[in-house]
């Protein structure tokens, strides 16, 4: 077992006003029961893929990947630029049987969503442009240098599962502290051109929407990181941090302008093991003067209860938000971002050395 092990928690507390942040298909606010209450929820899927849209931000483009079905434009794009006289489509479709990947051949597309980096899809094109035919070489081709998103949240390669990648990350599923209720606007637009003796609305309906003051919860395995990412990791460890607190769904957001930002930061880097600390809400926080002082200090209490009798202390705690006054020395986002890549560097250097 190794035990050189180090895991980045992020907790974050975080106030939306009425929203209706991540919907199902019926259009109503996601919820969970949770404690025997209903709670606000927001999927994990959907704030990783807000999270995506900040990668793109910190991050280079060459650093991603591309999740796509167009994979055989992607790749006949890479062959044409080393060889433009080449036949890239019909290359590029040989590559990919290789591989292994299914192409419809009406749609010239894969049957599933793929999950290459830059990287990857020139490798594949220099392999199909040489016209090898070892698929040994194709598949080591794509297992090197993923993008750091693939590192961080995995792929899946049903055709060949030797080509997936472990997550790195874990993020969960978000839920409200606290016990909501889901609310109803009722809307009426107006028609432009209407009669002015027409006093009726062009269109009526309604939105469902909540509030709440959610608990989020991520971590992130800078071991299993750096098997793939090198030294790079410590980097992507600070981007997804950052990713992880600055970014919001965008469900509805032109109708209740809910971008807010988090009232608490808390990271814990740990030796043991991940820990969430859901725990803290299985009794809904109940409240008539706001919930996030109250949702904090039920948080870090729970956490010292859990660091007392169950796991480790972490190793490094960094916090942000007045809430956490009285339970440590808070820092600014940007001094908890600096100190967590710091850490995580240094744990790169030592692992190295053995």
């Amino acid at each position: 077992m190794d035990r050189n092990n180090l895991y980045i928690d992020f907790h974050v507390l975080q106030t939306v006003p009425p929203s209706c942040v991540n919907r199902d298909d019926t259009g109503s606010p996601k919820t969970a029961i949770y404690g025997g209450v209903t709670r606000a929820r927001v999927s994990s899927q959907a704030w990783k893929h807000a999270m995506r849209e900040e990668f793109e931000r910190i991050f280079a483009g060459e650093e991603l990947g591309v999740r796509t079905k167009k994979v055989v434009d992607m790749l006949a794009a890479e062959i044409a630029a080393l060889r433009p006289e080449a036949d890239a489509n019909g290359l590029a479709l040989k590559a990919l049987g290789y591989i292994g990947i299914k192409i419809d051949s009406k749609k010239n597309e894969s049957d599933v969503l793929c999950f290459f980096s830059p990287a990857q899809a020139k490798a594949l094109a220099a392999l199909a442009v040489a016209k090898e035919s070892d698929k040994k070489k194709y598949k080591a081709a794509l297992k090197g240098e993923p993008g750091y998103d693939m590192a961080l949240f995995g792929r899946m390669v049903a055709a060949d599962p030797s080509l997936n990648y472990d997550a790195a990350a874990q993020v969960a599923h978000s839920i409200s502290t606290h016990g909501v209720q889901t609310e109803y606007d009722y809307f009426a637009a107006v028609d432009d051109l209407s009669p002015e003796d027409n006093a009726g609305a062009g269109h009526i309906g309604t939105i469902e929407f909540n509030s709440a003051t959610l608990y989020r919860y991520a971590t992130v395995n800078v071991g299993e990181l750096a098997g793939l990412l090198g030294r790079d990791a410590a980097k992507v460890v600070r981007g997804f941090a950052e990713a992880f607190i600055v970014s919001m769904p965008t469900g509805k957001q032109n109708s209740f302008g809910n971008r807010t930002r988090p009232d608490v930061i808390y990271a814990a880097c740990r030796k043991d093991q991940p820990v969430n600390l859901c725990g803290a809400f299985e009794e809904p926080v109940k409240s008539r003067d706001g919930y996030v002082q109250k949702s904090a200090e039920r948080l870090m209490n729970y956490a010292r209860e859990t660091y007392q009798d169950y796991v480790a202390e972490p190793a490094l705690e960094l916090g942000v938000g007045k809430a956490l006054h009285g339970f440590m020395d808070t820092v600014s986002r940007d001094d908890l971002l600096d100190r967590v890549e710091k850490y995580a560097e240094d744990y790169l250097v030592q692992r190295e050395d053995g």
